[in-house]
């Protein structure tokens, strides 16, 4: 606990860990959630530091992105801890766990130390943080702390954190693990694309510059090869392996039939929601990495996340400017926005009836915290953390460029008609958005992680 005074949720649709609602209040000590009830007697918390009445609004655990780019430091004109940790916290997301690839790159405990300190000085949600791996395998891997995991960049990258030689990888993979305790070791997330098919299809469609051809490019084979690849090498040492932002019905099909237990997968909202056809409408600002698919890629990745083959939500939030992104193809950067437009873009599946709301939070919060090992988050129940959001169940509103938060200033998703937008952003029991405002004077906290059992 902190010396932080009570805060009283009053009247809120409360989503419980059994995944059904309570219309109650919820009483907030300090940094964590002390009571739910269906009324609390505002006499029996003492000191309130306020009340919030959360009438016709729906309290949710706060959303934990596992995947973000936030640029910092090196190349904070795109973006940097502050303005994301802002986009955050008016969508939701509680907490991140940020990747490597800044300027320096983060492959060592004190390049990390010095990103935990920046988070300090400026970050309104939680945050933690991945160590790269490079072909040296730097003993940093095993030991800098808190880290959430070691990252590899098996394609879709370049310098030192490409890493797309087996030999390599199987070093990696085996550097610290007992093969007798699976799932045991310090968790490995990939960027799982063949580096040298991308390589060998660049040269084969080289001059054109319409931007659809880069989901040809970086194709679905591409993209399976470097999954198969990772999978062998996780069997073969027992490795805790998290796939990231799994892009095909390709690697959804193989993750169905041999997904071991020690293995997760998360898919973005952009490859749900967007497919090939986008780029016909927005042009380069569609373009990432691993590419846009086909709406059949989309519709088997939609199948295998309802049905826990895919077990997380992330946003890949991999920013850049609009003069970046107005280049033309090939010249124009990958990636894309997100962390503001999560939680609306899948609640907004929800009141279409393509999931529940319950659905919804187990991917972007409860089993990220499990798979992860982050304590006391994922879920609304006394003693846990008070990272909460109150969302607005009931209003639409679109996705405009001018209220996006994040430095970049744009959206693949503008003029999408929305609901869920959150109302109210609670971190640690403090507010961190309210209506419109962030708090700037509200701080997150370095995440920690327990070693899996």
């Amino acid at each position: 606990m902190t010396d932080r005074p009570a805060l009283l949720i009053r009247n809120a649709q409360i989503l419980l860990p059994d995944g059904t609602f309570l219309q109650g209040d919820v009483w907030i000590d300090g940094d964590r959630i002390h009571r739910v009830a269906p009324e609390i007697d505002a006499t029996d918390v003492g000191e309130i530091a306020r009340e919030i009445d959360a009438t016709g609004l729906t309290l949710l655990p706060g959303a934990i992105d596992p995947q973000v780019h936030f640029r910092e430091p090196g190349l904070e004109y795109k973006e940097d801890l502050r303005t994301a940790s802002h986009a955050c916290a008016k969508g939701g997301v509680t907490s991140f766990l940020e990747m490597p690839n800044t300027k320096p790159l983060t492959t060592t405990q004190a390049t990390l130390q010095d990103k935990l300190d920046r988070a300090a000085s400026k970050c309104v949600v939680n945050y933690g943080f991945f160590i790269g791996a490079t072909a040296e395998g730097l003993p940093d891997l095993l030991t800098a702390n808190p880290v959430c995991g070691i990252k590899i960049f098996m394609g879709s990258m370049h310098g030192d954190l490409l890493v797309d030689e087996e030999p390599v990888l199987d070093r990696l993979f085996g550097m610290g693990q007992d093969p007798d305790r699976p799932g045991h070791g310090r968790l490995i997330a990939v960027h799982a694309e063949n580096q040298a098919r991308i390589r060998q299809r660049r040269e084969q469609f080289a001059g054109i510059t319409d931007p659809a051809i880069h989901s040809q490019i970086q194709d679905n084979q591409a993209a399976l090869e470097a999954t198969q690849l990772a999978l062998k090498l996780s069997r073969k040492h027992r490795r805790r392996l998290h796939i990231l932002h799994m892009s095909t019905g390709d690697e959804a099909i193989l993750m169905r039939q041999e997904k071991p237990a020690w293995v997760t997968c998360e898919v973005t909202p952009q490859h749900l929601l967007l497919d090939v056809g986008a780029y016909e409408t927005i042009g380069t600002f569609a373009q990432m990495n691993p590419p846009l698919r086909s709406p059949e890629d989309c519709a088997i990745l939609w199948q295998a996340l309802l049905d826990g083959v895919i077990d997380f939500i992330a946003t890949d939030h991999a920013p850049h400017t609009l003069e970046e992104k107005a280049q033309p193809y090939p010249n124009s950067p990958s990636g894309m926005p997100g962390v503001q437009t999560s939680l609306p873009l899948m609640l907004t599946q929800a009141a279409q009836g393509r999931c529940t709301v319950a659905q919804v939070m187990q991917w972007m919060s409860s089993n990220v915290a499990r798979g992860f090992g982050i304590p006391n988050k994922g879920a609304i129940a006394p003693g846990l953390d008070a990272d909460l959001v109150l969302v607005d169940l009931k209003t639409y509103r679109p996705v405009l460029r001018e209220e996006m938060l994040s430095k970049c200033g744009w959206s693949p998703f503008e003029g999408w008609n929305l609901t869920g937008w959150p109302v109210y952003t609670i971190v640690g029991g403090q507010v961190a958005y309210e209506q419109g405002q962030i708090n700037e004077a509200a701080r997150g906290r370095a995440l920690t992680f327990e070693p899996a059992t």
